[in-house]
């Protein structure tokens, strides 16, 4: 299965829902199956917006309390790369969701549908770009 590693916060709120769209600075002709990788690596700023209103009350929602709980080094959930489109002001999302990504013209956006969080973590080395994985048999 296909993999993308993304830094914590932005990957809890992927894997429980809150966040559909990851943003990224190149675009994909990949479309299907995906499974989401929680990044080890957590910068202060990324710690910082766990206090910060939408994403606080995201990750309070999903059950976590502060930037220490959140899963790091595995492998949360499974979902969909349903589309990818370079962004551009008509195409920003509404809401909250708007303030869990850089919505840069220039950037892509990749629409992540059919999510489910896996019930056990599962521990792996994280890379840059599509990485693959034996250790998922299960597609959404």
């Amino acid at each position: 299965m296909r993999v993308i590693s993304i830094r914590q916060p932005w990957a809890t709120l992927v894997s429980v829902g809150a966040k559909r769209r990851e943003i990224r600075s190149w675009p994909t002709g990949y479309r299907g199956p995906i499974a989401i990788h929680a990044s080890v690596g957590m910068s202060p700023r990324e710690r910082e917006a766990c206090s910060i209103a939408p994403v606080r009350d995201a990750l309070a929602t999903a059950g976590y309390e502060s930037w220490r709980d959140l899963p790091r080094g595995v492998i949360l959930a499974v979902g969909r790369i349903a589309d990818v489109q370079e962004i551009s002001p008509a195409n920003t999302p509404p809401g909250p969701e708007s303030d869990f990504g850089h919505y840069t013209p220039g950037l892509f956006q990749w629409f992540i549908s059919d999510v489910r969080l896996l019930p056990t973590p599962i521990p792996a080395k994280g890379s840059l770009g599509l990485w693959r994985t034996d250790l998922i048999t299960t597609h959404p």
